[in-house]
């Protein structure tokens, strides 16, 4: 017999994040408690990114009250009772494996939870005026990262453009990696031309340049791109092996993005890197803005994973109202002190 419980947390960005869809001040999230007769207690945590997880914002209550009501008979199919609702299942598959170390949030034990090693990620600036963009390209160097990704696609091509070429005046590709991340802003009949453009800035990759959806546009961009292809956006929504498999047959692009709680969970997303294994395309981890119980929950997985990339899972300071967690950043490196005790988030007062 389980019992379960859950708590709604609307997370507060600490600066607005721009991006191509527009201005997030805030993020809903919730947090779902799964007790067993033993007394083990697990936390899970459903993240969505409003317009763009596939999950219902305004029926999750509904949603996780069910869930709640159901417990023993949902843990028994929620991959595939929730298959169209990924957000939840990997709430639940998280949840269910940290119940496994009561209290401690260690879902994957190893080096990195002890302490003893620590996970490459990069900096993410968000987009705004250019001032405000240099202004944190600036923070992020002096933090020590050595790997950047730039959100673009709303404040003007040129612009963009002008960043990139600041940056590559004062550091060489080999000194400082960077990555763009389009969100699909470009229009069609324009991406390649822009590619040919921000392919001068010896950059490592831009992340979903035109919208999800158009395969065969996709792949032909795929296929001629001077600059190599992140999948991410494309993923969201397909289900099952053989769809999946037939998506990354078509398009072949240079990489994919896996974040959990688009992908639907662990178990969801080892089915994409292995399906993209077999067809030579890499891929990197990256966190869908989830607060530290979902963030610590993905790492761990990450670190398991030993991707040689830099992962996207610096998102845990944004948020001004976030667990506090043995999580904590130094230079580019995240690291895990398992000295340091959890928050409760149910004793979070809102």
């Amino acid at each position: 017999m389980l019992k379960a419980t859950f708590k709604k947390h609307n997370l507060i960005f600490n600066i607005p994040g721009g991006t191509s869809r527009g201005v997030l001040t805030e993020k809903p999230s919730w947090y779902l408690r799964i007790e067993n007769v033993q007394g083990n207690i697990g936390i899970g945590e459903i993240s969505i990114i409003p317009n763009l997880s596939l999950d219902d914002v305004d029926k999750m209550d509904l949603t996780l009250n069910d869930v709640c009501s159901n417990i023993d008979n949902v843990v028994k199919d929620y991959h595939s009772r929730f298959e169209r609702q990924p957000a939840v299942r990997f709430g639940i598959e998280m949840a269910l494996k940290d119940m496994i170390n009561s209290a401690s949030h260690i879902l994957f034990p190893s080096d990195f939870t002890q302490g003893m090693d620590s996970i490459s990620i990069n900096g993410l600036i968000w987009m705004g005026d250019l001032d405000f963009m240099n202004k944190q390209i600036e923070s992020k160097l002096n933090q020590g990262f050595t790997c950047l990704k730039m959100k673009i696609g709303s404040i003007g091509f040129d612009d963009e453009l002008s960043v990139l070429k600041n940056i590559r005046q004062r550091f060489s590709k080999d000194e400082l990696e960077l990555r763009v991340d389009a969100n699909g802003a470009f229009e069609t009949e324009e991406a390649l031309n822009k590619l040919d453009l921000l392919s001068k800035y010896d950059l490592h990759s831009i992340e979903q340049p035109i919208k999800a959806g158009q395969w065969r546009d996709m792949a032909d961009l795929c296929e001629k791109t001077p600059l190599p292809i992140a999948l991410d956006e494309e993923l969201i929504g397909i289900n099952g092996s053989r769809k999946r498999a037939e998506m990354l047959s078509t398009i072949l692009p240079q990489y994919i993005i896996l974040k959990p709680s688009l992908t639907g969970g662990f178990k969801s997303s080892e089915d994409w890197i292995s399906l993209a294994k077999e067809r030579q395309i890499d891929w990197w981890i990256t966190s869908a803005l989830e607060g530290n119980i979902g963030l610590n929950a993905i790492a761990q997985w990450t670190y398991g994973l030993q991707s040689s990339l830099p992962q996207g899972l610096g998102t845990g300071q944004v948020f001004s109202n976030n667990v506090n967690s043995p999580l904590y950043l130094k230079g580019d490196q995240l690291f895990y002190d398992p000295h340091l005790e959890w928050e409760n988030p149910f004793n979070i007062n809102e």
